[in-house]
């Protein structure tokens, strides 16, 4: 099911022994569109701190008290590591904190979490000795510090959707508007669709744009390119954001862009996803 992820800003995070904090900022993956991390402010138990919870760790989503609860403990969220999160997240920082947390790298093997599956994503439970803690440990230490050298020169690829609201957007023969939101898949939690507002030329109406009908994003800029025309765009299904966006809606939008869903397709099974194209982005 999609969910916009303006409506998640200040939803409860609750640890399984209390109220962890409410939720202020996403980190996505610009590679994947992926949210990675929700940026949480803690309440007067941590001093207000500001921390990422993976949104792996999230369970069972109580839309209507608006509630994500985390399997985690606030003694783990107390002693994790400080990340300044008004700042770029760097893959050696995600390293430490996967790493403190016990989640494989997400960047390990292929599909947008590594090779695995939402529901496989935690570590076996259970008890560990004290002896087998430590060659854990060593052992991440040595890939942890494989995977700073790969990584050691590549740029941030973390983005907070809050700085990314605002961007422009620009058809093949002009500007349309500006990304007002983000529409998520709960399964996975993959961006599906911008939500672009389109007030400064078409007033009052919004649409929808997939990030792999977009041709290049430029961060430095704050500037997205897309693939379609301002015709096309102005053709398309309008959003509101009122009404449910069924299958139905999304197939309807899809055909008018004359682009496979992202869905398997009926009696194809997985082979009929469609590929998304790579994006190529003006470093900062």
């Amino acid at each position: 099911m999609l969910h916009s992820l303006k409506d998640l800003e200040g939803y409860a995070v609750g640890a399984i022994d209390g109220d962890v904090g409410h939720v202020k900022d996403f980190y996505f993956d610009d590679h994947a569109w992926t949210i990675r991390y929700l940026v949480v402010e803690t309440s007067e138990w941590l001093a207000s701190r500001k921390v990422l919870i993976a949104s792996r760790a999230i369970r069972s989503p109580d839309w209507l008290e608006k509630l994500l609860p985390v399997e985690l403990t606030k003694n783990q969220v107390r002693h994790s590591p400080d990340i300044d999160t008004d700042k770029p997240v760097s893959r050696q920082h995600e390293e430490q904190y996967l790493s403190y947390y016990g989640y494989p790298y997400y960047w390990d093997g292929v599909g947008i979490w590594g090779g695995n599956t939402h529901a496989e994503l935690f570590p076996p439970s259970g008890p560990v000795t004290a002896e087998g803690r430590k060659a854990l440990q060593k052992a991440d230490a040595i890939k942890m510090r494989a995977e700073q050298a790969k990584h050691q020169h590549d740029d941030p690829h973390l983005r907070s959707c809050r700085q990314v609201t605002g961007y422009k957007v620009h058809a093949t023969d002009g500007e349309i508007g500006h990304v007002d939101n983000f529409l998520f898949d709960d399964s996975n939690w993959s961006i599906r669709y911008l939500v672009v507002n389109t007030s400064n030329w078409w007033l009052d109406h919004k649409v929808l744009l997939a990030p792999q009908w977009f041709k290049d994003v430029n961060w430095h800029k704050g500037c997205i390119s897309i693939t379609l025309n301002r015709q096309s765009v102005m053709d398309a299904p309008i959003y509101k954001s009122a009404e449910a966006l069924n299958r139905e809606r999304e197939k309807e939008l899809y055909n008018h862009y004359q682009h496979v869903g992202y869905w398997p397709l009926e009696g194809v099974g997985d082979g009929g996803c469609a590929r998304k194209p790579a994006i190529a982005r003006v470093p900062l």
